[in-house]
């Protein structure tokens, strides 16, 4: 499984200023086929069903909430699991920057 962000940084800012995104695209590969797909970004998770397919690539984008402290770390986590039930996960994190 392989993921790429867009960015690594983001910004939290307060209303009325729009919210930043965190984007990217994950890719994952299984011999016996998958069953889905996981992204979470801080407390927000979305999935999608795979199809069974032995290679599942999707994009992502998730909207950064307000109020976060510059330099706080986001918590990125990716996972994906196969139709015998083993699941692999990926953990990283991006920056809060003002």
């Amino acid at each position: 499984m392989t993921f790429t962000l867009d960015q690594t940084t983001v910004q939290s800012n307060n209303p009325p200023t729009p919210p930043d995104t965190l984007s990217g695209q994950v890719r994952a590969d299984d011999a016996d086929g998958l069953d889905s797909v996981w992204v979470s970004v801080d407390s927000v998770e979305a999935g999608e069903d795979a199809g069974f397919h032995r290679t599942y690539i999707t994009t992502f984008r998730f909207l950064i909430g307000a109020g976060k402290s510059a330099a706080s770390e986001i918590p990125v986590r990716i996972r994906a699991r196969d139709i015998a039930g083993f699941e692999a996960a990926r953990d990283t994190y991006v920056v809060v920057v003002p």
